[in-house]
């Protein structure tokens, strides 16, 4: 593989920009090389003419960028470049001692560009790095209040005498003649700073031994305790409001539970600064080799040897020469191992650094053999219906009414895991880093393969389902269970559901329980904070309202009616109307709180909006499904369709403009974005003409096309929840590559781990 292409591959993607453009550069050599092979160097004898001035003023058109190197030393007289730091702005400058007989212009380009992205460079990583020295200095007081929150819950006794002090900690170390229980404690608990740098050659010779270094040493004051507050974000409603109880005390008590939850999010802080530290490494190291890289192309083109007069700058810059981050990297690493590993430092690095997925051959085997088998049923079930002449068969009806939409309710969730599994692969494909966005725990989220191969095992499982069902009641001698066969969706229903809440550690258990997890807030959303991860599963809860009412149909069909001979009364029941409305509103009204939520939260009048385009789709919903469910007078039929208008175009403009963030008129790409993942622009127009299509499916409903000559009426309206299944499937790779791009833009490459102390005003700065 080529470096452009292998360095590509490793930047971290919400960094891109801060990278070295290492493909510009190379296009500027590759113009450099096409120019030194076109020229024809003209003989001795001829009289310079056109090229000899066109040298003569390239020179004096660069003379002002060059005139304060003239009095610079020069190593050798070979010396091709001259690189200084300017003493105003710090940023560095090359200039070229010789210029060729060709390409003088590509060449003074070349290092006008290099140096530029090399000031860029240092510049994001010195940034970077400031950044992560004063969060480690956080993580440092944090870390102090976590250790005195450990002594004060389990040994309350330690922290009531105030044994830890800064004159009997030498003999609390060292010990004369044996160790008290306390003092063992005291062993146990000495704290790894991280933030002291300016204690870092003590720090040196207290590894080598020598006692007179312990000033080095800094023991935890348990005073701080008295200036910081639990600040534990409430996981359930009931938590919620005894901390808002709770809150109204003065008083600073703690729990064990507390204590628990506060070492949780400690640990998931440090897993997520040293990625951070990590990544941050990465980066310094790929830029160097970058830089190294494009010089030696440089020497090659022009037979000169540049790249060591550069690349002893680079080394000796900031960029090259600095260590804080080796350093943090491993101090967070022995902090960790110790007080979050019980001193296991395998299962520390595990934490932090974990494992890479790798792709299992039993993943892509599996998932061939299901594939394969779907289409035997496929085959089989169209046999078996040919065989009884299902479609000219006076039960037609029957079936259509009662098992057709039993069965769908699988078909919806099996389309929608389809798409969710295209979506994974071009996301993939185009580099949208979703794994970071929805907040999967590293290692853990899923691939496009094991989507297809859940969503395939959930097809056999349905399609056998289907065939079994028809084969008992072709057979004469299995036509008696009629019990039996009515019974198999709901067994399929439940073992669906048991599969999903398994608690035991199969069939991607940490993905189920962050699916229940999601479901769980959505559910209860005005009592949890709104991420993304909930409010996308809400909305790909709003295009599953026929699975709603497919779920409202099992209760009906298995509860109140006849199921043993085929029958039942939903439709005609008012009961059942009324749930038939209320489960379509339910995920638009939690979608509606979540935004109301957000806007309290946030104080951003766009959720404000956002939460008014969704009101509008519940008006909609409920006055088509009153008007055209209930036969309700003509008038409510025309405000259904006002209603419905309404919320499609305003939730059309919503979708394309903000979810998408195109049609920006002024962009560089007009009527989409400056910046764009797919490299075919087309595809984003076929994209929002395809939004608009597919949301006018509910005019089916309006127009009165309930029921076609070939299709009974459960399979229209299979067909069109299906088409906005794939509506939301679109929708769902443009609004994460809008997000990925907003990440880019801002250079969000983590998600933020919230601190469980809050240090008072007065105090924190000094604790």
């Amino acid at each position: 593989m080529k470096f452009g292409k292998e360095f590509a591959a490793q930047l971290v993607q919400e960094w891109q920009d801060a990278y070295m453009d290492y493909n510009y550069l190379k296009t500027i050599l590759k113009d450099l090389l096409r120019f030194k092979q076109q020229q024809h160097t003209p003989s001795p004898m001829m009289p310079a003419k056109g090229p000899l001035k066109r040298r003569v003023s390239l020179y004096r058109a660069f003379s002002g960028l060059t005139s304060k190197y003239r009095n610079s030393p020069r190593k050798s007289e070979d010396e091709a470049i001259l690189v200084s730091e300017g003493s105003d702005d710090g940023k560095y400058q090359t200039m070229l001692l010789m210029l060729s007989d060709g390409g003088g212009e590509c060449e003074l380009l070349f290092f006008r560009r290099l140096d530029d992205e090399f000031n860029k460079v240092v510049h994001f990583y010195k940034k970077k790095v400031e950044e992560v020295m004063a969060e480690a200095d956080e993580l440092s007081k944090q870390m102090n209040a976590l250790i005195a929150l450990r002594i004060k819950i389990e040994n309350p006794m330690v922290y009531e005498t105030k044994m830890l002090n800064l004159a009997s900690s030498y003999s609390l170390i060292h010990p004369a003649n044996g160790s008290t229980p306390g003092q063992v404690l005291m062993d146990t608990i000495q704290e790894v700073e991280m933030s002291g740098e300016k204690h870092s050659e003590s720090e040196r010779g207290a590894s080598n031994g020598g006692e007179g270094d312990m000033t080095a040493f800094r023991p935890v004051p348990l005073e701080v305790l008295d200036h910081v507050q639990i600040n534990i974000k409430p996981e359930t409603p009931g938590s919620m409001l005894k901390g808002v109880l709770k809150s109204l005390k003065s008083d600073r008590s703690f729990t064990k539970r507390e204590l628990k939850k506060a070492e949780q999010l400690m640990a998931q802080t440090f897993a997520e600064f040293y990625q951070k530290l990590r990544l941050l490494k990465s980066y310094c190291f790929l830029n160097q080799l970058a830089f190294s890289k494009i010089m030696k192309k440089y020497d090659k083109i022009t037979s000169r040897n540049a790249s060591k007069t550069y690349l002893e700058m680079v080394d000796n810059s900031y960029l090259g020469s600095s260590d804080e981050v080796t350093k943090l990297m491993e101090r967070v690493e022995a902090t960790f191992v110790k007080h979050f590993a019980n001193g296991n430092r395998r299962k520390g690095m595990d934490t932090l650094r974990p494992k890479a997925k790798k792709e299992r051959h039993t993943i892509t085997f599996f998932l061939g053999t299901f594939f394969g088998c779907c289409i035997a049923l496929i085959v089989a079930i169209f046999v078996a219906l040919h065989a009884r002449d299902v479609l000219n068969n006076p039960g037609r009806t029957q079936y259509m009414d009662n098992i057709f939409p039993l069965y769908s309710l699988f078909g919806y969730i099996f389309l929608h895991m389809l798409m969710y599994a295209g979506n994974i692969y071009f996301w993939k494909r185009f580099r949208v880093n979703y794994s970071f966005i929805f907040g999967f725990k590293q290692g853990t989220e899923l691939g496009f393969r094991e989507v297809l191969l859940v969503s395939s095992g959930l097809a056999v499982l349905t399609f056998a389902g289907v065939l079994s069902n028809l084969d008992m009641e072709m057979d004469p001698r299995t036509q008696s269970f009629k019990v039996i066969t009515e019974l198999v969706p709901l067994a399929l229903l439940l073992l669906v559901i048991l599969i999903t809440f398994c608690p035991f550690n199969m069939i991607y258990r940490s993905s189920r329980f962050f699916l229940i997890r999601c479901a769980i807030h959505c559910i209860f959303a005005p009592l949890y904070k709104v991420t993304l991860p909930d409010f996308f599963l809400a909305d790909q809860l709003t295009s599953q309202v026929q699975a709603f009412r497919s779920l409202v149909f099992y209760i009906c069909y298995y509860g109140w009616g006849d199921f043993k001979k085929r029958e039942n009364s939903c439709v005609d029941s008012d009961v059942f109307k009324t749930f038939y409305l209320i489960v379509a509103i339910i995920p638009y009204w939690l979608r509606f709180l979540q935004c109301l939520r957000r806007l309290f939260e946030e104080k951003d009048i766009m959720h404000g909006a956002n939460g008014l385009k969704v009101f509008s789709i519940i008006v909609a919903v409920a006055t088509r499904t009153i008007a055209f469910e209930f036969r309700t007078a003509q008038t409510l039929k025309f405000a259904a369709i006002a209603t419905s208008v309404v919320a499609t175009v305003g939730a059309t403009y919503w979708d394309i403009v903000i979810d998408w963030g195109l049609l920006h008129r002024n962009s560089r790409n007009p009527w989409l974005r400056d910046k764009l993942l797919v490299p075919n622009r087309s595809v984003y127009f076929i994209a929002m003409v395809l939004n608009i299509l597919l949301r006018l499916a509910w005019m089916q409903t309006v127009l009165g096309f309930r029921e076609a000559p070939f299709l009974h009426r459960t399979a229209l309206t299979a067909i069109v929840a299906s088409l906005e299944i794939i509506r939301r499937g679109i929708w769902n790779f443009f609004r994460l590559e809008n997000e990925h791009l907003n990440n880019v833009g801002k250079y969000r490459a983590f998600k933020s781990v919230p601190l469980p102390f809050n240090y008072d005003d007065n105090e924190g700065k000094d604790a």
